[in-house]
C-alpha cells in the first residue's frame, strides 16, 4: 500500500502552507487527510481504481484529484511549487518533531541557522531562548526533537513496515516459487519500531525467486541481486533482505535470522556447552548436521521448547523455558472485544453500525465507544447533554443488535488539577470511564504522576488510557513516575491500557510487563476514529504477548457478559 507515501505529501504540503501564513482551513484539511491516510488499513490505490477516495474520512473531490496524481506521478505539482517557494534548510528544520513551521521559519530568519547541527549549538548557547515568544523550554523541545530525529532515522514504527512486508509474501507466495517464507527479524519479534524487512525463503528455482522479488512494484532501487541474497529498496525508503535457504537449514536460519542478537548469543553459549555449534546453517556436532530443518530442533539440542519469537530478547525467557514456566501467550483469536474506540459524536469518523459492523468483520463480539469528554474541545469533545443522547443510541443499537454490542464508554480528560472532566453524577451513568491526560505534557512529573494517580483512584475509573502519552517517532514519553501509577492500578484493582494505535502502542511491552507482574489487568484498545483502524488491534496483541501476557491478563478476553460483570465489580468494590 502507497498510504504513507501520499500521507507524507500532504503533511509536508500542510507545513509548507503554514510557514506561508496560509488559511489555517487549508492547512487544516493537508493534516487531517494525512492522518487519516496514515491510519488506513485499506490500500488507497485500490480505493483510487474504484472511484471510492472520497469515502476516505476528510477527502473531498479537490484532494481525491491530488491523491491521484502522487499515485500516478509519485508527487504533487503543488508540493513541488512550494518547495521551490522555500529554503531547502528550512524544509529539513519541518522534519523536527516538536517544532512547528512558524517556530522554524522565525528561527531560520533571525539568526540565519542552515544545519541541525548548529541549531542544535544555537539550543545549548540559549540564542533561541532570547527570540520572541521562545523561551527555554522551546529550547529544550527543540533538543528533544533532534534526538528523535536521530533515532527515528533508519526505523519506522512497527506498524508502518508490517503492512508492507505482508503485501511483500503475498506478492511472492502468488507470483515466486516459494516452497517455504516467512518474514524474520524485529518485525518476526513483534518490535516496535523496525529499521528493515528481512524475509526467508526455500525454493527449488532461487534465480526466478530473484527475479520475480526485483519485479516488485514498488522496488525503486536494487542494491545487490544475486542467487541466494538479494537487497532491494522500496518505497517509502525501506530495505528489503531476501534469502533463499536450504530445506535442511530452514529452522536454523529462521531462528537465527529472526534474532535477537544477545537471545542468539544465549543459545549458541548453551550449544558450546554441549559440544555444538549452532549457525544459520543449522546444528553440528563436528562437522555433522545433526538438526536445524525445523526451530524446534534448535531449541531442543540445548534442552529447551521452542520459544515464541516475541519472547527472545534474553530477557529471562530462557530460564524460564528450562524452568517450564514460559507463559502460554495471549493470542488474537482470545480477544472478544476492542475497548477504545471514538465515534461520530466526537472526533470519530463512523456511526456506531459502521463500528460494529467492522468489528463483527474482525470476529469481535463487543466494542467500547469511548469519545471524548466535553472539555477536550479541539477533539470535539461530547457535552452531557450529547452524551445522554450517545447512552440512548447504544442501548436502542443493542437492543436491536443480535450480534456485536456496544457498550456506553467515555475517554475522560484528567485536568491539570487531577479532577475528571465530567461531575461524578455523569460518570456514574458510563458504563467505560477511561480516563486520560491530553493537555499539560510539560507539568513536572510529580504533578502528572499525582494527575494519573488520581485519576486511577477515583471510584467511578475502570482504566488509564496511553498512559505516557508518547508518539513514536514524533513525541517523547511525558515525565511520569510509572512505578507509582503502575502501584495506583494494583491497589485500586484498576486497568491500565495498551494503546494498540500504531504510533503509541502505550504502554510498551516493557512497562506492560511491569504491570502484569505487579497484578494489573491490561485493556487493549486501538484508539480508532475511522472503524477499520480497528484492525490495528493485532499491534496491541503483540505489546501483550511482548510483555509475557497470558489470556487472564488481558480483559479483552472476556465475553460482553464478563466484561460487564468486571465493570461493575470495580466500581462495586468501593
Amino acid at each position: 500500500m502507497r498510504n504513507q507515501e501520499v500521507a507524507e505529501v500532504f503533511k509536508k504540503v500542510a507545513a509548507l502552507l503554514e510557514i506561508k501564513g496560509e488559511n489555517p482551513y487549508r492547512v487544516r484539511a493537508y493534516q487531517r487527510a494525512a492522518q487519516n491516510l496514515e491510519a488506513l488499513t485499506r490500500d488507497v490505490e485500490e480505493l483510487a481504481r474504484r472511484g471510492q477516495l472520497t469515502r476516505i474520512p476528510g477527502i473531498g473531490a479537490d484532494l481525491a484529484g491530488k491523491i491521484k496524481e502522487i499515485l500516478e506521478t509519485g508527487t504533487l505539482s503543488l508540493y513541488e511549487e512550494l518547495k521551490r517557494e522555500i529554503p531547502a534548510e528550512l524544509l529539513k528544520f519541518l522534519e523536527i518533531p516538536g517544532l512547528g513551521p512558524k517556530k522554524a521559519k522565525l528561527i531560520y530568519d533571525a539568526l540565519g541557522i542552515k544545519t541541525l547541527e548548529d541549531l542544535e549549538k544555537a539550543c545549548l548557547e540559549h540564542k533561541i531562548a532570547r527570540l520572541p515568544g521562545m523561551g527555554y523550554k522551546t529550547e529544550e523541545k527543540i533538543l528533544k526533537g533532534l534526538k528523535l530525529l536521530r533515532e527515528k532515522i533508519g526505523r519506522r514504527p512497527l506498524g508502518e513496515v508490517l503492512p508492507l512486508a505482508e503485501e511483500l509474501l503475498d506478492y511472492l507466495r502468488k507470483k515466486a516459487p516459494v516452497d517455504r517464507i516467512a518474514v524474520a527479524g524485529s518485525i518476526r519479534r513483534r518490535r516496535e519500531t523496525v529499521k528493515d524487512i528481512d524475509i526467508l525463503v526455500t525454493s527449488r528455482n532461487p534465480l526466478r525467486v530473484m527475479e520475480t522479488f526485483v519485479a516488485f512494484g514498488r522496488v525503486e532501487e536494487v542494491l545487490a541481486h544475486g542467487e541466494t541474497k538479494t537487497s532491494v529498496r522500496i518505497s517509502p525508503g525501506i530495505q528489503v533482505d531476501l534469502r533463499v535457504v536450504d530445506p535442511e537449514c530452514w529452522g536454523a536460519a529462521l531462528a537465527y535470522f529472526t534474532g535477537s542478537k544477545a537471545h542468539n548469543i544465549r543459545i549458541r553459549e548453551m550449544g558450546v556447552e554441549r559440544g555444538l555449534k549452532i549457525n544459520e546453517y543449522g546444528v553440528f556436532r563436528g562437522d555433522r548436521r545433526i538438526g536445524g530443518r525445523e526451530e524446534e530442533e534448535v531449541f531442543a539440542a540445548v534442552g529447551l521448547p521452542w520459544i515464541p519469537p516475541e519472547l527472545r530478547e534474553d530477557r529471562g525467557e530462557i530460564e524460564a523455558a528450562l524452568e517450564g514456566r514460559l507463559p502460554d501467550l495471549v493470542k488474537y483469536e482470545d480477544l472478544h472485544g476492542d475497548a477504545h474506540v471514538h465515534s461520530k459524536y466526537s472526533d470519530g469518523h463512523s456511526s456506531l453500525e459502521e463500528i460494529a459492523a467492522f468489528a463483527e468483520s474482525l470476529g469481535l463480539s463487543w466494542v467500547g465507544i469511548c469519545d471524548h469528554s466535553q472539555g477536550l474541545k479541539v477533539a470535539g469533545g461530547v457535552p452531557v447533554e450529547a452524551l445522554m443522547e450517545k447512552k440512548r443510541a447504544i442501548e436502542e443499537f443493542n437492543r436491536r443488535s443480535k450480534g456485536v454490542k456496544l457498550i456506553f464508554g467515555a475517554e475522560v480528560d484528567i485536568r491539570a488539577d487531577g479532577t475528571l472532566d465530567y461531575p461524578d453524577e455523569v460518570l456514574a451513568e458510563i458504563d467505560l470511564v477511561i480516563a486520560a491526560i491530553h493537555t499539560g505534557f510539560q507539568q513536572p512529573e510529580e504533578q502528572l504522576t499525582a494527575r494519573a494517580v488520581a485519576a486511577l483512584s477515583h471510584p467511578l475509573v475502570h482504566a488509564l488510557a496511553h498512559p505516557t502519552g508518547r508518539l513514536l517517532g514524533e513525541r517523547e514519553p511525558y515525565a511520569l513516575d510509572l512505578t507509582r501509577v503502575i502501584e495506583a492500578a494494583a491497589g485500586h484493582g484498576k486497568a491500565l491500557e495498551i494503546n494498540a494505535f500504531y504510533n503509541r502502542l502505550d504502554l510498551n511491552d516493557i512497562h506492560a510487563r511491569q504491570a502484569r507482574e505487579a497484578g494489573v489487568k491490561l485493556l487493549i484498545g486501538t484508539d480508532a476514529h475511522i472503524a477499520d483502524q480497528m484492525a490495528q488491534l493485532a499491534l496491541g496483541v503483540a505489546v501483550a504477548r511482548r510483555a509475557w501476557c497470558e489470556k487472564e491478563d488481558v480483559l479483552n478476553t472476556l465475553s460482553y457478559e464478563e466484561f460487564l460483570d468486571w465493570l461493575k465489580k470495580v466500581r462495586g468494590q468501593f
